[in-house]
């Protein structure tokens, strides 16, 4: 069988967590936590990078620095993303408020977005699907000349990049996703990328529980206190070991990545230019990470299809969301705003194929002769 996900494991992983456990440090902020914030830093660009236990905890601190998001007040987003986008800020009593994505990408459109601003709109947050970035320069135009907060959700971004500029940091705020999944993983775990120094202190003090502990132990304070709101978003240095042994051989497995989905991509044309598929975009400008794979069917009866007679022969292939507005809870929290032309149709399409570092390409072509037969 081959899977859809093998998680991603370095030589170095198991090294570096008996390292930690020998040096009896295994909560949160230990050695290896620091080692992978200053990484992400350099390779960004960040002012700042806080480890979290996830990206939805990344996406709830980053809610939280924005104050002016309250009861009533909206964030425009996209309906074909995961949950956690939309929770942040529900957990607010903000109201998300999706608009339509771009059948080419599968991102918002940012064309819909400025239609969708009111005078309770207090940000947007651009999701960054596949790795391939969402046009920032139109968002965060709109962004500047309302007055919005710019939250990035690039759960699937990290080593993309939009004009040079890596994702998660061309917004105010930017959210990476590390769960088994993702390109670099630490089973659960995330990372807040803050552009403007000015929230670091906050997002420290909401991170340790509302204290003030992140100075006490960098000797800024004699003792720690409760400061204000917070909650514990510390993983574990074991965690944070695990996936510093893959940060170490990033530039490896990103290369690797994208040999595959280039492997897929080349194997598969012959059947796009035939009509009878679609293949991934990466418009002009956008560096993207070979994050995921994906094909769009005809429809999702055709897709269905495809999805079992890949089972049938040993290949696991997958769906992708179901578009938020549909879901019993947004449609309780949310609402949709201008017409739905494409978030459910292309949703309904999008087949993902099996993608992950180690993937032989031998097992690529394999993938994709049955996908040719299933077509024949």
């Amino acid at each position: 069988m081959i899977n859809f996900n093998v998680p991603p494991c370095a030589d170095k992983a198991m090294d570096y967590i008996r390292e930690c456990v020998k040096n009896q440090k295994i909560c949160g902020d230990g050695p290896y936590t620091k080692k992978c914030n200053e990484w992400i830093e350099k390779k960004t660009g960040t002012a700042k990078c806080l480890l979290t236990t996830s990206c939805t905890h990344a996406t709830e601190l980053a809610a939280l620095l924005v104050p002016e998001i309250g009861p009533g007040d909206e964030v425009i987003m996209p309906a074909y993303t995961f949950v956690s986008t939309a929770d942040a800020f529900v957990l607010r009593r903000a109201v998300p408020v999706f608009v339509d994505i771009r059948p080419d990408t599968m991102n918002i459109d940012e064309k819909l977005i400025e239609d969708a601003v009111t005078e309770r709109t207090k940000a947007i947050v651009p999701v960054h699907y596949a790795g391939v970035s969402c046009e920032m320069d139109t968002i965060m135009d709109i962004a500047q000349r309302h007055g919005l907060k710019v939250i990035e959700d690039a759960a699937q971004g990290i080593m993309a990049s939009y004009k040079g500029k890596a994702l998660g940091t061309i917004g105010d705020f930017g959210c990476f996703s590390f769960h088994e999944t993702k390109n670099y993983s630490m089973g659960e775990g995330g990372a807040l990328l803050i552009r403007d120094r000015k929230y670091v202190e906050d997002a420290e003090i909401i991170r340790e529980k509302g204290t003030n502990r992140t100075k006490y132990y960098r000797g800024q304070v004699d003792k720690y206190t409760w400061i204000n709101y917070g909650s514990s978003y510390l993983p574990s240095d074991m965690n944070a070991a695990y996936l510093y042994a893959q940060l170490e051989i990033a530039e490896e497995i990103n290369d690797a990545r994208l040999a595959i989905w280039k492997r897929y991509y080349e194997t598969l044309e012959p059947l796009a230019r035939a009509g009878r598929i679609e293949l991934p975009v990466v418009p002009e400008g956008c560096v993207h990470n070979a994050h995921m794979f994906y094909i769009k069917t005809k429809d999702i009866q055709e897709r269905s299809a495809l999805i079992d007679y890949l089972k049938k022969n040993e290949i696991y292939a997958v769906s992708h969301y179901i578009p938020l507005h549909t879901a019993p809870a947004g449609r309780m929290f949310g609402r949709f705003h201008g017409e739905d032309r494409y978030t459910t149709a292309e949703s309904e399409r999008l087949l993902r194929l099996p993608m992950y570092y180690g993937l032989e390409l031998e097992q690529v072509d394999y993938i994709c002769g049955k996908v040719g037969e299933f077509y024949r």
